[in-house]
């Protein structure tokens, strides 16, 4: 292959031109990081030897010999807000705020920053101003995200439902379980204070939303027995084992006050005990427990519990047979029945809390949003001890 005479004239111009851009970027480099105010520097490496302390102390002084650094003003204001010094993230993102020479892009990013520290400060009024600011921007889903999480703080579930739906994947089930709470909730509201034409709109409304809502099942059945239905009531609460059995606990006891209203008390007695045959369950089994000891005196208490360790085996259940046999048994016998029970009793404290299944946060209480983690429906009426046995 012949080499063209030309190319050989152009070889060394190239060089020349390569080496030419090189310098001017090792030029430029080297400009850029001397106009770095050296306090930056400084703070990078405090960081770098894990002194976030000092590092921040540098970095402030950078700040305030360069205002010019916005990424810097940034960085500070979230590192304040780690740090639980929302005060100081306040006033770094409020001061990126109010620059006129920001672009529009960083005028929305300090906004939803500035918000994120109004949030953590507790200032949900100014929080919320901020996020409702930043709706129909680019910043639209995220302002939507923390408008949802400050209405559900303030129990505002009006607001919560219209945010809810406006979000784009509130078609998905979890949004579907979450909004049919929300109504859940009002619906709670309404018929607490006897205002029941409101709670049966707000529970229509959760069933549209979410046909298999237990908890829109449950408060059906308050409402119905409010209004003297109780055999309308028993339906509702009956529906409750075709959508999750494991809520059934819950209405164990509303469901014996309703069969004794309308006369058939051993009708229901039945029912829960073959409830608590086909749904293993500790609450289930409390509630049978408890009419069993009003009803039927010790022996017939100490007989169910007897069956049921049989089949599951628990403390808690072992608490209950003991409380039993310590009021069938001689006198005699009492006092070192009760010993081992006390004994069994201190043990069961730790086993006999509920626990959400997403977080794995622990309380004596049921709750049908968890109070860490803030999830609804995760927090099933089951004890602790009841994960355990479950396959």
């Amino acid at each position: 292959m012949e080499i063209e005479f030309w190319w050989l004239l152009a070889l060394p111009l190239f060089f020349a031109l390569g080496w030419l851009a090189a310098r001017i970027d090792i030029r430029q480099v080297v400009q850029e990081s001397r106009s770095l105010p050296r306090s930056y520097l400084t703070g990078l490496n405090f960081l770098l030897n894990e002194q976030p302390d000092k590092a921040i102390d540098a970095f402030v002084e950078a700040v305030r010999i360069d205002p010019q650094t916005v990424e810097l003003h940034f960085a500070l204001g979230s590192l304040f807000r780690r740090r639980g010094e929302t005060d100081r993230a306040i006033r770094m993102h409020q001061l990126l705020v109010d620059r006129e020479d920001l672009s529009e892009e960083q005028r929305l990013q300090a906004l939803g920053e500035l918000g994120q520290d109004f949030l953590k400060a507790g200032l949900l009024d100014r929080a919320e101003a901020v996020f409702v600011r930043l709706r129909g921007t680019r910043a639209n889903e995220v302002a939507l995200g923390y408008l949802l999480e400050i209405y559900q703080q303030e129990k505002d579930w009006a607001k919560a439902i219209e945010v809810a739906q406006a979000l784009p994947a509130h078609e998905s089930v979890m949004w579907r379980t979450e909004v049919a709470n929300f109504h859940c909730e009002l619906a709670a509201g309404a018929l607490a204070n006897s205002r029941h034409d409101e709670a049966q709109a707000h529970l229509d409304h959760a069933f549209e939303v979410n046909r298999r809502s237990v908890r829109a099942s449950l408060l059906l059945g308050d409402l119905l027995a409010a209004r003297g239905r109780d055999e309308e009531a028993l339906e509702a609460w009956k529906r409750i084992e075709s959508q999750d059995p494991v809520y059934l606990a819950l209405v164990a006891e509303r469901v014996m006050d309703a069969y004794g209203r309308v006369g058939r008390v051993e009708e229901g007695h039945q029912l829960l005990r073959a409830w608590l045959s086909a749904h293993a369950s500790l609450d289930l089994l409390d509630e049978l427990f408890h009419w069993e000891m009003e009803k039927a005196g010790p022996r017939a208490a100490y007989a169910l519990v007897r069956e049921e360790l049989r089949r599951n085996p628990t403390l808690l259940g072992l608490d209950k047979l003991l409380e039993a046999a310590v009021l069938a048994a001689p006198a005699e016998q009492r006092g070192d029945i009760e010993l081992v029970k006390q004994l069994i009793h201190g043990h069961t404290r730790r086993v006999a809390r509920y626990r959400c299944d997403a977080c794995g946060f622990k309380a004596r209480q049921f709750h049908w949003r968890c109070p860490a983690c803030g999830g609804w429906e995760t927090y099933p009426p089951r004890r602790t001890e009841e994960f355990d046995l479950t396959p």
